[in-house]
């Protein structure tokens, strides 16, 4: 059985920072691609970034590059999503995705992640 444990949101205002936390456990999980995808009040679940399960390729969202980075630490069975220059539309609740042997690339279709978890809250007012 796989678990993701989302850690780190919080309320913040423009321009700060948030580092987001994702504990996956069970087995094998340097064999596990893993996604952060958001969703708004009143939107659509969206994609936000993934890291491959080998961890030498990595996919943003375009409203995000150059400002989130996403990555990695197997022996903490843990990937981080660090935010910058935070903007007001990146409000929503942060979900963490996993999905074996998954490719960064294919982690940007939200029907390739099969394991969630519960999701953290990002508020960034202005």
């Amino acid at each position: 059985q796989v678990q993701l444990i989302e850690s780190g949101g919080g309320l913040v205002q423009t321009g700060d920072s948030l580092r987001l936390s994702c504990v996956v456990s069970g087995y094998m999980f340097d064999r596990y691609g893993v996604a952060w995808y958001r969703q708004a009040p009143g939107k659509e679940r969206e994609f936000v970034a993934a890291v491959a399960w080998s961890g030498d390729r990595t996919e943003y969202a375009d409203s995000v590059k150059g400002r989130f980075t996403i990555s990695r630490v197997n022996a903490k069975n843990t990937v981080l999503l660090q935010m910058n220059s935070l903007k007001a539309e990146d409000t929503g609740v942060y979900f963490c995705g996993a999905s074996l042997s998954a490719p960064a690339q294919d982690l940007t279709l939200m029907d390739t992640v099969v394991y969630w978890g519960q999701g953290t809250q990002v508020t960034v007012s202005s």
